[in-house]
């Protein structure tokens, strides 16, 4: 199992939602929108950091490995812009999901 933490562009979000919701292996994913700030091509040294917060959307789901990279591709594909900025896919290993109400595990659980 996996889980799939994307960080994109809030224009694209309603796109990446979209197309996530077609998918039928995929039930669900959280959205929160977060705050953050990273490496900027070209950006004097002497800039405020604190200037440089942007608005971006965290996705995450968990996932069974065979349809992992098919969401990472989907995820890729339409949160893509081109310009720099465009977000980041990580993926993580999962060693063991729960589900709380039921206690099942693995798989079943999700």
């Amino acid at each position: 199992m996996k889980e799939i933490k994307a960080f994109i562009r809030p224009l694209r979000l309603n796109d990446v939602l979209h197309a996530l919701h077609e998918q039928p292996d995929l039930p669900g994913v959280t959205v929160s929108r977060v705050t953050g700030c990273g490496r900027v091509v070209g950006r004097p040294d002497e800039t405020d950091p604190r200037d440089d917060s942007v608005e971006m959307c965290k996705l995450e789901r968990l996932v069974p490995d065979a349809l992992c990279n098919d969401i990472v591709d989907l995820l890729a594909d339409r949160a893509h812009t081109g310009r720099p900025g465009d977000g980041k896919i990580a993926i993580i290993a999962v060693e063991e999901i729960v589900r709380i109400r039921t206690g099942e595990r693995g798989v079943d659980a999700l």
